[in-house]
């Protein structure tokens, strides 16, 4: 059957080539665009029956017309760095690749907003932006290389998002274009607005299942001081949730980060800085204020973070420096990536409840005999433990699904949820009962309102 599927129908094709100048449906090319970056053990990729990458909202129009009227399903994919296998494509499906629409639309340096398309990336507009002495506040550790529709679509969050927010604190207004290929535009440009329903905050996060981002518009602020960076290593990991949990509540960092024994040897290992491989902990702090504020608030971080045991802590005011102090966190991911097939997880809970969060992974990584490292954002209780495995193991692979499931199941315990940032997609959709409860009806119902087909990236996300 998954054969039959994926070879497109000739009337499809040639509809397809009618509405967009690129269409393919060269199978080693469709290949490529078969799957995000999650866990390919775990998560199944269909074949697609095409792929057409629009370079306009007129031609994302045309393409989603085509398939409503073939009810082919619709799959959009931005740069393809997902971790949720939410742009996996599903046999028979239409891959929408924007990532050619990666125009800066606009840069309003008065009124602090940027309109941009959705393949632009993160970092570009941030660079883009600088000139004006503005910033993009969410930054993702992806920033590099992950898009902006991408960002949107998982509403994203990033090192600085503890004082700045995530992607939809940002957002203004959005350009859609929904199931039946019709754009709108939702939202608005002022800083308030209550005119309607919340759409834009609807569509962020939604993973591309309630319509697809042809256009945005985001909130710049003004770009921060360089402030003061600090780095603090912890002989037991208990001490530095501790730490974490006091900070965030008698301060006000603009990142306030931690890596776990496991994520620091790994980091060490691959990347030489010298860190400490028998700390328990590294947590990671900077404070982006004028210089006296910055340096009062860094010595009252350093100041908890020797109360709750820290036997190694440095600051510096030297932006140089800071960034050489934080590096080893946005490190922590492509670290672990080097000691095997990696599943990363993205659970967030109420901050004071961290410390219980993390000796609770300490323990189900005892438990089931598998590798975890933990790192994240720490000051917003959003955390990524990450296991790391051998896929060829079948015996690993079950033990990895039992400890994955465990670690949902903590995060919901603790009064959290089991996706932070990164999506549902395919890696969670199993597990939203355990959250959502009746709740998931209401927004099945949602779905089938916007989408009665159900062709926009089915079985992702609810």
């Amino acid at each position: 059957m998954a054969d039959e599927r994926a070879a497109a129908p000739t009337s499809l094709l040639d509809e397809l080539r009618r509405a967009v100048r690129d269409v393919s449906a060269d199978p080693d090319l469709l290949a490529s665009y078969r799957r995000d970056q999650a866990a390919p053990a775990l998560l199944e990729a269909g074949t697609p029956a095409a792929l057409a990458r629009p370079v306009s909202t007129a031609e994302v129009e045309a393409a989603v017309r085509v398939a409503a009227r073939h009810r082919v399903p619709v799959v959009p994919r931005g740069a393809g760095s997902g971790l949720t296998g939410g742009a996996n494509a599903i046999d028979g499906c239409l891959v929408l690749g924007l990532e050619r629409m990666d125009r800066l639309l606009d840069v309003d340096a008065a009124a602090r907003t940027a309109t941009f398309q959705p393949g632009l990336v993160n970092a570009a507009l941030r660079e883009e932006v600088r000139p004006h002495g503005l910033t993009y506040a969410p930054d993702p550790a992806s920033m590099e290389f992950s898009t902006l529709g991408g960002n949107i679509a998982t509403n994203a969050g990033g090192l600085c998002c503890v004082k700045y927010g995530v992607t939809r604190d940002a957002l203004l207004e959005l350009e859609v274009v929904l199931a039946d290929g019709v754009a709108i535009r939702t939202g608005h440009r002022t800083r308030k607005g209550v005119a309607g329903y919340d759409l834009v905050g609807l569509l962020c996060g939604s993973e591309g299942t309630l319509g697809i981002v042809t256009e945005a518009t985001v909130r710049l602020l003004p770009a921060p001081p360089a402030g003061c960076t600090l780095a603090a290593g912890f002989p037991t990991l208990a001490g530095a949730g501790t730490a974490v949990a006091r900070i965030a509540g008698e301060q006000r960092p603009s990142l306030l980060e931690l890596m776990d024994q496991a994520t620091v040897r790994a980091v060490e290992a691959r990347y030489p800085m010298e860190l400490d491989l028998d700390a328990g902990a590294y947590l990671f702090a900077a404070v982006d204020e004028a210089p006296e504020p910055a340096r009062e608030a860094i010595a009252a971080i350093a100041r908890i973070c020797e109360e709750e045991g820290a036997d190694l802590v440095v600051a510096s005011d030297d932006p140089a420096e800071g960034r050489m102090l934080t590096a080893a966190r946005r490190l922590a991911y492509p670290a672990l990536e080097q000691l095997g097939s990696t599943l990363l997880d993205d659970v967030a809970v109420p901050v004071p409840r961290v410390p219980a969060l993390l000796s609770g992974v300490e323990r189900i990584a005892a438990e089931s005999g598998v590798l975890i490292g933990t790192f994240g954002h720490a000051g917003e209780g959003n955390m990524h433990p990450t296991i790391v495995y051998d896929h060829r193991d079948a015996d690993q692979v079950a033990r990895v699904r039992t400890a994955f499931t465990a670690i949902l199941r903590l995060a919901l315990e603790l009064g959290g949820t089991i996706a932070g940032e990164h999506g549902v997609g395919l890696l969670k959709r199993d597990a939203l009962d355990l959250e959502l409860g009746p709740t998931r009806a209401v927004q099945a119902r949602i779905k089938q309102a916007l989408d009665p087909d159900g062709i926009l990236n089915p079985g992702k996300g609810i």
